[in-house]
């Protein structure tokens, strides 16, 4: 007999993604509402970017709202989830998507406080709405089950030498992470997958400076293309179905062979 504390289930169901009001995180959330989810989309600044993937999330029929929230600050994300209980429902997906990079530069060029940053975005954040997502989830805690997809990066395995230095390790804290929740959460009906994008054309680059970063490095890459958000959001949105219920602590490249 199977047992139900080590699956999910979960067909759709409430969805919180961070990051969701562009890029990849934009991209999950209407995938993931045509796939049956309800929607809440966190931001940082960009209201009418989130408003317009709330609008796409509504017209496939399903329930979003939109929340700013920066998740490196605990009172923030405390807050934000507090409002998901109380205006969608039970939470039973999480895709950690919020991340930041900084302008190319080698790591002994580096100030001390981009450093701080980093990290509290892209690894303090993702650890923050794991834990209050795994609160709500794990039949642990009474939950009926879930997923977590976290987003990494392949600079975690490449290093992004004289580039981002400091984003390949906060990745690469990502994907050790995303083992060792896995584990803590399997027998308690919660997976926890990763996804590491590699050249992908977003306006992430421009953030880091390089806005042409996707076009310029696309010929040199083994399918001589960049990917698209929509790729990356696939292989998200299938880790959150129930055709992936039996894959947990792994972390998918979706990289065009990079």
């Amino acid at each position: 007999m199977t047992n139900p504390a080590t699956q999910s289930n979960a067909p759709a169901g409430t969805l919180l993604v961070t990051g969701g009001s562009r890029g990849i995180g934009a991209a999950v959330a209407r995938q993931a509402a045509a796939a049956g989810w309800d929607v809440a989309i966190n931001y940082g600044r960009d209201a009418v970017s989130a408003d317009a993937v709330a609008t796409a999330v509504r017209a496939a029929g399903r329930r979003a709202i939109t929340i700013a929230a920066d998740v490196a600050d605990e009172a923030a994300v405390l807050s934000m989830f507090a409002r998901i209980d109380d205006e969608l429902g039970p939470l039973r997906g999480l895709v950690n998507n919020a991340g930041i990079v900084g302008p190319k530069a080698r790591l002994d060029e580096m100030a001390v406080a981009r450093w701080r940053r980093m990290l509290d975005v892209n690894v303090i954040g993702s650890l923050l709405c794991a834990q209050q997502a795994a609160r709500r989830m794990s039949t642990r805690h009474g939950g009926a089950g879930g997923a977590i997809v976290n987003l990494s990066s392949m600079a975690a395995t490449l290093g992004s030498a004289g580039q981002y230095v400091d984003y390949a390790a906060s990745k690469g804290a990502i994907d050790s992470f995303t083992v060792g929740l896995a584990r803590e959460l399997a027998a308690e009906g919660v997976r926890v997958n990763g996804v590491r994008p590699g050249i992908i054309d977003t306006d992430i680059h421009a953030s880091g400076g390089e806005p042409r970063r996707a076009s310029l490095l696309a010929p040199g890459l083994p399918m001589q293309r960049a990917g698209s958000a929509d790729e990356v959001a696939a292989a998200i949105v299938w880790l959150l179905s129930p055709a992936a219920s039996y894959v947990t602590g792994t972390t998918m490249d979706v990289s065009g062979g990079r």
